[in-house]
């Protein structure tokens, strides 16, 4: 019969709930009594802690108690406080090259090649605004291209409208508008991105000119512009719009897929790990699969800085040299400066839904979250929205809000998208699909509509971390040749297109 718990390290003085376990229920493999009701996910003492001494879980103290606790007790954030810990960053000490398989004998996919070493996993036609005031004329133009307009191009998966709220009212220079114009640009560029027509009215700050000569866009065949100002107003825009979409479907219809090498897959990590089973089944497991992408010569993510606060030495460890360490080390304190008599996650506290999941604090949703992230050497990092050079792992700062920080992946060329969640995340992106990993089996059946993979048959006992890593993996490969997500088949993924809105409105 299998336990009721989960133990994840002999060191352990806590473990962790596979069911629901009642008050009263004897913990044979424990020698523990239940002292209390405790959900799925949540915690239980295993041995007697005192008051002040570390919690431990995955052998990583997770915070400290705040009373005597005896075996048996649920253990959450009412009687778990945190506090700061010592950090040994280790830069570099830890790496160790990955061991990446021969061209010949790489996995591939049926993918988009662009001829210029990009390779796409969706064709589609993106219309962008420099400013919100072109944003209605967007929607207008994309609204057009309904599937009956859209069914004589075969090869295109669809036209999509990324609205956002900036491009003016916002500082001129420095990185408010650095951080959305190649946010911008990166989309505009990528390879999932078969054709783009950018909206601008003509007198907003992010000025279609300098935004164009700063980040190196120059209007052709499968680029092309409208400013409302110039071509008479919103009517005439829409009308012009739709022309141009039609010429820019025509160009990006030419387009098929043929067999391309999996080194050009870029996966995007999403998520911290929204419940207490998340960093025992979904994130490991997504980071096995990970090792597999990148010993097969792609490229995967990391992202989401408040939410590894206090395992980032887990990764400098692992830095490919003390400079990359250092890069992540300034990021997160870029963060601690700006989080500064703010109530945000990097204070410790995580969101309800995280707490009601089973995460006591941002250390706990950390170590879980971090598990993403596999085991090969951390690369490079990258600012928010940086092109992405480096293959292998490697890290991109940005928020732990998920539509943000998934959009920073998106611009540095992610083509790709997997989300581990365990409250249920009804997420979806464009252009990139999203592949949604179920923490547990309960939350996936209940959510099946919205859930690609059930990662939770680890904690069931049902398959390993290594047979669910190659599951992902395989599955990534078949999304990545065409077959469409559960967020693609409901067409979700428009509205979570959302540029970091660092800065001062004006």
């Amino acid at each position: 019969m299998i336990s009721p718990v989960i133990r994840l390290d002999d060191q352990d003085n806590v473990v962790v709930a596979r069911v629901d376990i009642a008050k009263g229920t004897a913990i044979s493999e424990e020698q523990i009594e239940a002292l209390d009701d405790v959900p799925l996910g949540h915690k239980l003492a295993s041995r007697h802690i005192k008051k002040g001494e570390p919690v431990l879980k995955y052998n990583t103290t997770i915070g400290f108690a705040a009373e005597d606790i005896e075996p048996g007790t649920y253990l959450h954030s009412h009687n778990i406080s945190f506090d700061k810990i010592t950090k040994d960053y280790r830069l570099a000490e830890d790496y160790v090259p990955t061991e990446v398989l021969p061209a010949e004998q790489r996995a591939t996919f049926m993918g988009f090649d662009r001829g210029d070493g990009r390779v796409g996993t969706r064709n589609m036609i993106g219309i962008f605004i420099t400013v919100n005031c072109s944003a209605t004329v967007a929607r207008k133009i994309s609204a057009y291209f309904d599937q009956e307009r859209l069914a004589s191009y075969a090869n295109v998966d669809g036209v999509v409208a990324f609205v956002h709220e900036q491009g003016c009212g916002m500082e001129m220079t420095g990185e408010p508008m650095d951080l959305l114009r190649r946010t911008l640009a990166g989309y505009i560029r990528h390879p999932n991105i078969g054709g783009a027509l950018v909206l601008s009215l003509g007198c907003e700050r992010n000025n279609l000119v300098r935004f164009f000569e700063e980040q190196g866009l120059e209007a052709g065949t499968t680029l092309k512009t409208i400013t409302m100002q110039e071509v008479g107003g919103t009517h005439n825009a829409i009308k012009a719009g739709v022309e141009a979409v039609k010429q820019l479907l025509d160009v990006a219809n030419q387009a098929y897929r043929t067999k391309c090498s999996s080194e050009h897959i870029m996966m995007g990590l999403q998520c911290g790990g929204s419940d207490g089973l998340s960093g025992l089944s979904a994130n490991p497991a997504l980071g096995k699969a990970v090792d597999i992408l990148v010993r097969n010569g792609g490229t995967a993510i990391l992202s989401e800085t408040p939410e590894i606060y206090g395992v980032e030495q887990t990764l400098t460890a692992r830095a490919r040299s003390p400079e990359i360490g250092q890069k992540l080390i300034d990021r997160m304190n870029w963060w601690l400066k700006y989080s500064e008599g703010r109530d945000t996650q990097i204070n410790g506290r995580v969101s309800p839904g995280n707490n009601s999941g089973g995460l006591a604090n941002i250390l706990e949703k950390s170590l879980g979250g971090a598990k993403k992230a596999g085991s090969t050497g951390l690369m490079e990092v990258y600012k928010y929205g940086e092109s992405v050079k480096e293959h292998g792992f490697v890290y991109m700062d940005t928020p732990g809000y998920d539509p943000v920080s998934a959009t920073g992946q998106i611009a540095g060329g992610a083509n790709i998208v997997c989300f581990t969640t365990g409250r249920g995340s009804c997420f979806g992106s464009y252009p990139s699909p999203t592949i949604k990993l179920a923490s547990n089996t309960p939350m996936y059946e209940r959510m099946v509509g919205d859930m690609d993979i059930n990662c939770g048959s680890v904690i069931d006992g049902i398959k390993t971390l290594d047979e669910m890593g190659q599951e992902i993996f395989d599955f990534v490969l078949r999304i990545a040749s065409g077959e469409q997500t559960k967020s693609e088949v409901m067409e979700v993924g428009e509205e979570e297109f959302c540029p970091w809105p660092l800065g001062v409105t004006g």
